[in-house]
């Protein structure tokens, strides 16, 4: 059954049977000289009185006939019974049949950034007629905007690539999240790269995903991408690219893995209009000749791969109880968005008073980085330990996995088919040109009738920063309690992943150009935790994977955090729920304290580095904003995270630590009093009476 139609309440329906009709008035249309058989659909009774449908089956049990409402139909896209949903594409699209398909691999050590020498080349490309143009896609620009889509997309016979006659690579880039436009062959071993913009765009070129042939082990190649649009990347702070051999794969099981040399990220002479573009070059050796190989700029992650993950749930008969996949709307395409509610199932009107928690991912087609995280989430929620169990047992999940498959199929790095960000049009009124956020945003404001939602979350990737980090809104037009409880969860994150999560580096506002975005509307419609979580294409800067890029497991780690972090957070014992609120006061606090210092021409960051030269250093990440030095003046008198795994360690954990805590901060206290007194008595504009009028001690 979709869920297309408005009407459909699919909140809870999915779950329980708690809207069943009631059993005794239904019962009087049973005909009494049924013969006991185990099922009945209601459209075999010839009774006229009886409702003549096929969606009511009656089960015999304890004696009596009981009716019920008949399950879903196989789901579609994740039948038992056969194949998988094809992709629908573009109707002009060219995709070639073979399937693509990538091991799960994790590097056995951290694969750490690139360092650049100084001497790394910027190459520049004048326009040649005499150019050897080796791969072009020019099936992108046959519409100017989508029409309709095939299975499979253009059912004519594909263009080959330049045929295999020397030792030129040969490339290919169309199948399921594929992109690149074209390829010139500039010398012997060096080649220049056009990535596609998004469809029915011009711009948003930053995803790549493409195939390489006819390799030659120990000859240094030279690519560069030659269209990128924005001025910063993380290629220029240690970012490389990622490899795959399927050779590698098939003799030594090794997966993605990053590599490259002399990587540069520069501004190049190509751009027109006054609008620059940027190129990414780097130079590789293949380990083997004649391999297929890929290059990505993520872990690739597509929309048939989420398919065969939710047809392992469908077909797993524990996790499926407690996991029930429908199909919230169909895309401009016609591609199924799915949605999973994922809850501990009750028969009673016990599961209402459950809280909802809301997770989304891949609003961005490119953020491949968000699905790992995601993917990180549902194994562990859907796994057997006490901990989820807990969490299924307290909270209903509502969770969007993939919300634009269209964009996922064809390779765009940030639009749907409508050339248009999803994310910035939660507001729309157009159903029918943003159908997943529309849905989306529909689902939530009717489970909110039903039930509180406790928190929404929507998963991203970070071009620009490193580390894992969240975008909250401003709450600062409202009590302080809530300008402060907004900041707790995130703060949770951080203590539980501090080698991944940045505090620091979150943010808790909004911006007009990010009004339409699902974390402003949801807040905006009564969601107090409404947040984005930003997940770095990089790596960490962090504890001990500082200097290290981030794969596959680190990032479905994050799906872990989250649910250990919602537990800190609902802890009935809200010991660490007030100590993080007294933190969060304390930052407060030396805000204030530095706007005082700054009138009297004292700096806040002159006070905490006396500090650190008394006590220990910060865990937190480098960085010269006035957040972070307030984060590492706050670590000298904050207290250890307690990690914990159950609910019964957190309870029995909590008291003996609560002395060591208070001592602690007592100490830190002092020390930190005794340093600003000494500082700010020195100012002759700030006299010490008026340091005590306005209780700049807070201790």
């Amino acid at each position: 059954m979709s869920e297309d139609s408005e009407k459909e309440d699919y909140s809870d329906r999915t779950i329980s049977d708690e809207d069943e009709s009631d059993e005794d008035t239904f019962m009087k249309f049973v005909n009494e000289d049924i013969h006991q058989c185990a099922l009945l659909t209601a459209d075999s009774i010839s009774d006229p009185f009886f409702p003549g449908t096929t969606q009511i089956l009656l089960e015999y049990q304890l004696g009596r006939w009981v009716p019920r409402l008949r399950e879903p139909r196989d789901l579609y896209g994740v039948s038992s019974s056969g194949p998988l949903s094809p992709t629908r594409w573009p109707y002009h699209c060219e995709v070639i049949d073979e399937k693509i398909e990538h091991i799960d691999w994790t590097p056995l050590n951290p694969e750490p950034m690139y360092i650049p020498t100084g001497l790394e080349m910027e190459p520049l490309y004048a326009n040649s007629k005499e150019e050897t143009v080796v791969y072009l896609a020019e099936d992108a620009y046959k519409e100017p905007c989508f029409v309709y889509s095939r299975v499979g997309g253009n059912r004519t016979p594909l263009k080959q690539p330049v045929d295999n006659c020397d030792d030129t690579l040969m490339f290919e880039a169309r199948f399921e999240s594929g992109n690149l436009q074209k390829v010139v062959k500039v010398a012997e071993y060096e080649y220049q790269l056009t990535v596609r913009p998004d469809l029915f765009t011009n711009k948003h070129t930053q995803w790549y995903y493409f195939q390489v042939t006819n390799t030659q082990a120990g000859i240094v190649y030279r690519f560069t991408i030659i269209n990128f649009t924005k001025p910063a990347s993380l290629y220029n702070r240690g970012m490389r690219p990622l490899f795959y051999s399927e050779k590698e794969a098939s003799a030594h099981n090794i997966g993605w893995q990053r590599i490259g040399d002399q990587i540069k990220y520069y501004r190049n002479n190509q751009g027109q209009d006054r609008h620059h573009h940027f190129s990414l070059t780097w130079t590789f050796q293949f380990p083997h000749s004649k391999d297929t190989c890929y290059f990505a700029h993520c872990y690739p992650y597509t929309y048939t791969n989420l398919q065969e993950y939710l047809s392992g749930i469908n077909n797993d008969p524990v996790r499926s109880k407690f996991c029930k996949i429908r199909v919230l709307c169909h895309t401009i395409a016609r591609n199924m968005v799915y949605i999973l509610t994922i809850t501990t199932p009750l028969k009673n009107s016990e599961s209402r008073k459950r809280k909802a928690v809301i997770l989304t991912a891949r609003v961005h087609p490119g953020e491949t980085n968000s699905s790992w995280i995601m993917k990180g989430f549902l194994d562990y929620i859907l796994g057997n330990s006490s901990d989820a169990k807990l969490l299924r047992d307290t909270f209903v999940f509502k969770v969007v996995p993939m919300l634009n498959p269209d964009g996922v199929i064809v390779g765009n790095y940030r639009c749907s088919l409508a050339g248009r960000d999803l994310n910035r049009n939660y507001t729309s009124l157009l159903k029918e040109s943003f159908p997943s956020v529309w849905y989306t945003r529909n689902m939530i404001r009717r489970l909110m009738e039903k039930r509180e939602v406790i928190l929404y979350c929507d998963l991203h990737g970070h071009s620009k920063k490193e580390n894992i980090f969240m975008y909250g809104c401003d709450g600062s037009d409202r009590c302080k309690a809530l300008y402060l409880q907004q900041r707790i969860f995130p703060l949770m994150l951080s203590k539980n992943c501090p080698d991944k999560f940045s505090f620091s580096s979150c943010k808790f506002n909004i911006q007009k150009s990010k009004e339409g975005t699902g974390r402003v509307v949801m807040w905006k419609m009564g969601i107090r935790n409404s947040f984005t979580m930003e997940a770095t294409f990089c790596g960490s800067t962090l504890g001990n994977k500082r200097g290290t890029h981030f794969n596959t497991k680190d990032l479905e780690s994050m799906g872990y955090h989250f649910c250990d972090s919602l537990l800190d957070y609902c802890d009935p014992d809200r010991t660490k729920y007030y100590q993080c609120l007294r933190e969060l006061e304390e930052m407060e606090k030396h805000i204030n304290l530095e706007k005082v210092i700054d009138d009297s021409d004292t700096s806040l960051k002159e006070i905490t580095l006396d500090l650190e030269t008394s006590s220990h250093a910060s865990d937190s990440s480098e960085s010269n904003d006035s957040q972070t030095d307030l984060l590492k003046l706050n670590s000298q008198i904050k207290t250890k995270k307690i990690q914990l795994k159950t609910k019964k360690e957190r309870n029995s954990t909590i008291a003996r630590h609560q002395n060591i805590r208070e001592e602690e901060q007592e100490i830190q206290g002092l020390l930190y009093q005794m340093t600003v007194y000494l500082i700010i008595s020195e100012d002759s504009s700030l006299t010490k009476q008026k340091y005590l009028d306005e209780s700049l001690l807070g201790f």
